[in-house]
């Protein structure tokens, strides 16, 4: 299954930095609050540009005693440095070590970013118990229906990930991302015709869409329209060369010109789209 980039976790600064402990007096307490919010901010600024830095100065925030927005920090950044299972295991802590008055959707957050951790980490097991829970918490989240639904796709529970799908989709009906995740799930499924109507939707509302174009060209090859297919494939590298998905379109074009690697020729076939 074609799985989208995900971007750096984020929580609502102004839900989270309340969770540490409240200070002395309320002037006090604001005078904190707000120099928690500029470091909790700052840490997180690094998180993409330098998680090793940022992961270090969350440590530094911890001995400070800033508490859940540090940790929070400490754990995005290792998702972002690739540590994705040891940052499964702190977002997983964090959810756990909130007050019971933190709203439901927080929690449900920290839960998700758990979950796309230990996909990240190759354990999708693991990820859809975590966004399983996440859901009881917060079962109208778009963004964590779609997150299992990877989960689920990996796992070769395909029609339970297109039930998640068709869930986040009535909560979101333009969300792209869904729709694509939906047609490769329904294309794996052989069902072609409901695979091309999920892809073209997501298409008619983001036409340069590169897991878009990947995934349309492979049910155009599929279906047998190989120029089809070969045009989409050709649209996506010229328009998004170095991603993921045009490195995917340029083997699938070295396919239909010259077979598959010798290696793989001499393979048990399998779908590897």
């Amino acid at each position: 299954m074609i799985r989208p980039p995900q971007a750096a976790p984020l929580l609502a600064l102004a839900l989270l930095v309340p969770l540490l402990a409240a200070p002395a007096s309320t002037a006090r307490a604001q005078a904190i609050e707000t120099m928690e919010a500029r470091e909790y901010q700052a840490c997180m600024r690094l998180v993409n540009v330098d998680p090793d830095t940022a992961f270090e100065k969350a440590l530094q925030l911890q001995d400070r005693g800033f508490g859940a927005p540090a940790r929070h920090c400490a754990a995005a950044a290792l998702a972002a440095g690739g540590h994705h299972a040891e940052a499964a295991k702190r977002f997983e802590a964090l959810a756990g070590d909130m007050p019971e008055t933190t709203p439901a959707s927080i929690v449900a957050n920290v839960l998700g970013h758990a979950g796309l951790s230990w996909l990240s980490a190759g354990d999708p097991g693991r990820a859809y118990a975590v966004q399983s829970a996440a859901l009881d918490i917060a079962p109208r989240s778009a963004d964590i229906l779609t997150d299992r639904a990877v989960a689920l796709a990996e796992l070769d529970r395909l029609w339970e990930s297109v039930d998640d799908l068709n869930a986040a989709l009535n909560l979101d009906p333009g969300r792209v991302d869904a729709l694509v995740l939906r047609a490769s799930a329904y294309r794996q499924l052989e069902v072609l015709d409901l695979a091309m109507e999920s892809v073209t939707r997501a298409l008619a509302i983001d036409p340069d869409n590169p897991e878009g174009l990947l995934e349309r060209g492979i049910i155009h090859r599929l279906d047998g329209d190989l120029d089809a297919a070969r045009a989409d494939w050709i649209a996506l590298i010229e328009a998004h060369d170095g991603r993921p998905a045009a490195e995917m379109a340029r083997k699938n074009l070295d396919r239909l010109d010259f077979g598959p690697p010798e290696q793989e020729a001499q393979a048990p076939a399998s779908d590897s789209d």
